[in-house]
């Protein structure tokens, strides 16, 4: 098997499966979108040609629009009825190869479960597998949510005034942040404060939030009747999709409903804004967070783990 970067020609099908049409053309929609945002580039994305010229694995590194560090891999295909998935580890030790020269430290790659577009990722149990023997480990396990276009928006919380970022400015979010990620039910937010302590951590989860596209006005605190910060609500874009972001609330006023507030405020913020459909994701162990996505109106359509490893 032989691992190289895809020939132009191989762009943007990469792996392609003669009885499955509809995972060809969605993979290959998916790639070419991200090559145009560049999220990736022709020269990331690795395939494994078998002796007989056949493309038989491929995967392609990403990142945010303006960025030129890799985050993750998507796109992930080898053969997975292979002993051992030799393939695949080779293909992912090369990957992370590529992604260390280019600056990363650390690469993630996520599995949804039921398999559907853009990614199709069948055989998940066959991928975690694939993915613990390259070194990754489950970094979270997760749920997702999705709110479809059209329907009335989610009631607003009037016990809460919000204040935006454009009038605050950046430290209040970056103090409420601190002051919540330490109690939180999340194991990202949780493995960022073991890291990097709780300011540390409030510092990374508000700049890898600033790669989002936002408005400066999307973003808002929302402060309870005494006056004090009670929640915290960044709505934004990503790549694909509109996406609630992320929703805090403060020790001292949790218990209240204000997660459930936030979801629908950030819904509110991205509907005016023109999105279609809006995304969100949780920690499976929030259970306070699932509930209130199912409040404002959200479907659990998947659930999501998060592998990573570190370079």
């Amino acid at each position: 098997m032989d691992l190289r970067v895809a020939h132009a020609s191989e762009l943007p099908a990469l792996v392609q499966y003669a009885d499955r049409p509809e995972h060809n053309a969605g993979t290959a929609a998916y790639l070419a979108d991200l090559l145009s945002q560049k999220c990736t580039r022709p020269e990331w994305c690795l395939v494994a040609e078998d002796g007989d010229g056949r493309v038989g694995a491929a995967t392609a590194l990403w990142t945010l629009p303006g960025s030129d560090v890799p985050r993750a891999l998507v796109l992930l295909e080898v053969p997975w009825d292979e002993p051992e998935l030799a393939t695949g580890q080779a293909l992912l030790a090369e990957a992370g190869k590529l992604a260390a020269s280019l600056g990363a430290s650390e690469l993630e790659h996520v599995i949804d479960s039921p398999a559907q577009a853009p990614q199709f990722q069948a055989d998940p149990e066959r991928r975690a597998e694939l993915l613990r023997l390259a070194g990754f480990s489950l970094a979270r396990d997760g749920r997702r949510f999705r709110r479809a276009a059209g329907g009335e928006l989610p009631p607003q919380d009037d016990r809460l005034t919000w204040r935006s970022l454009a009038e605050l400015g950046r430290e209040p979010f970056l103090a409420l942040l601190a002051e919540t990620l330490p109690t939180s039910a999340d194991a990202h937010f949780a493995a960022g404060v073991a890291r990097h302590g709780a300011r540390g951590a409030a510092e990374e989860v508000l700049a890898d939030m600033e790669a989002f596209a936002y408005e400066p006005h999307w973003w808002e605190i929302g402060h309870a009747p005494d006056g004090t910060p009670a929640a915290l609500s960044l709505p934004a874009r990503n790549p694909s999709v509109a996406v609630i972001g992320l929703v805090a609330v403060a020790p001292a006023h949790r218990g209240n409903g204000y997660a459930t507030a936030v979801v629908a405020r950030g819904t509110k913020v991205l509907v005016e804004a023109g999105a279609q459909e809006i995304r969100g994701d949780c920690d499976r162990a929030n259970t306070a967070m699932s509930k209130a996505f199912a409040r404002a109106g959200y479907e659990n359509f998947a659930d999501r783990q998060e592998f990573s490893r570190s370079l």
